[in-house]
């Protein structure tokens, strides 16, 4: 039919670049938080991507969700504003009639939120808890890149290698940087190699070099040439992961519900549920008034969108806290906007037999 395929395709493609500019805007603020951590050497440089898509597929659901709402919100406002409204309802079409493209439109949408949040985000989460929690507890050599200055984890020396062997089993040109018992000391050799001993100590092993000790601006200098010298590694102690909740698969979830366990399945649930609820609620939103002001009801829905989001989390806590029961937390939002979207349909309604008597 005319009418769907017409609605179908602006929704998709006003959809495809409201998502678009969604996720630059998700990407670009988690890039200058990761590239933070890199400069602090939390994680390395090459780490940075690898985040950054765990990052992206954790937010999905909620940035789907917000592409659906705001999709069918600014295509049916458009609409309105070009009179094309006014076209459907003189062709017998009332606002009812909108709701099963807006389904057809926003279904699959749904159904791969539910995807994402129920097992594609907890996984990513999962992967980024436990590629930062490797990355704390890594040594000094592992953090050594060629051609890059690194502090180690106690601030306490700095290493820098020029380049790695084709074997990949040393360093060349190795410079080292410390401070030992208030004098500054200058390493520098040809080669070095990690080598772990048998009691499981580790140490940086440099070869044909030298050793500079003293303070900087003082004439007072030591030079000490050496074949063969080992620095420990000081290895720190491994922390014992604790996966965060937002990390455990679903299946966990559901297997043990304790409160907190069933707080974490009313997000995970509330995320897709709300996308359809908002998605039909758009469509008594879009009406635009001229008298009100051509974006009123776009700040409207943000604000509508805001109090939603902020109510499943504060359920949420709710239930983690055993304030209120679990399945009131599933279903006392989404009753309470399901209220206002019949409210909102009747309210348009209601205006209709008035509108059309006066054009008559």
């Amino acid at each position: 039919m005319l009418f769907h395929r017409a609605l179908r395709r602006e929704f998709m493609n006003t959809g495809a670049v409201v998502f678009a500019v969604l996720l630059m805007i998700t990407v670009t603020t988690q890039l200058i938080r990761m590239l933070g951590w890199a400069a602090q050497g939390v994680i390395p440089p090459d780490g940075v991507l690898i985040l950054l898509g765990l990052a992206a597929l954790r937010y999905l659901p909620i940035l789907l969700a917000l592409t659906v709402f705001i999709a069918v919100l600014t295509s049916l406002t458009r609409s309105y504003r070009d009179s094309e409204m006014v076209v459907w309802f003189v062709s017998g079409r009332s606002l009812l009639s909108w709701m099963r493209p807006v389904l057809l439109f926003s279904l699959p949408f749904v159904l791969t939120i539910a995807l994402l949040s129920l097992v594609l985000s907890p996984w990513a989460v999962r992967k980024a808890d436990v590629y930062r929690h490797q990355m704390e507890n890594r040594d000094d050599v592992s953090i050594i890149s060629p051609g890059v200055f690194k502090e180690s984890k106690h601030a306490d020396r700095v290493f820098f290698v020029e380049r790695l062997t084709p074997d990949l089993s040393m360093v060349a040109n190795v410079f080292v940087h410390s401070r030992q018992n208030d004098r500054a000391g200058v390493m520098v050799a040809s080669r070095g190699y990690a080598e772990t001993r048998e009691n499981g100590d580790r140490f940086l092993v440099l070869l044909n070099g030298r050793r500079y000790e003293g303070e900087p601006g003082s004439a007072e200098y030591r030079v000490t040439e050496f074949e063969r010298y080992a620095v420990r590694i000081e290895t720190r102690e491994a922390k014992k992961y604790i996966p965060s909740l937002s990390a455990a698969p679903t299946e966990d979830l559901l297997r043990d519900p304790t409160a907190s366990n069933q707080a974490e399945l009313t997000w995970r649930l509330g995320i897709p549920i709300s996308a359809l609820i908002l998605s039909l609620m758009a469509v008594p939103m879009s009406f635009v008034n001229p008298r009100a002001g051509r974006s009123l009801n776009l700040i409207v829905a943000m604000l509508l969108y805001m109090v939603y989001s902020n109510l499943l989390s504060v359920f949420q806590s709710w239930v983690a806290q055993e304030r209120i029961p679990a399945w009131l937390g599933w279903t006392g939002v989404h009753a309470a906007m399901l209220a206002l979207l019949a409210w909102l349909f009747w309210r348009r309604l209601a205006v209709a037999p008035l509108w059309r008597r006066r054009r008559a």
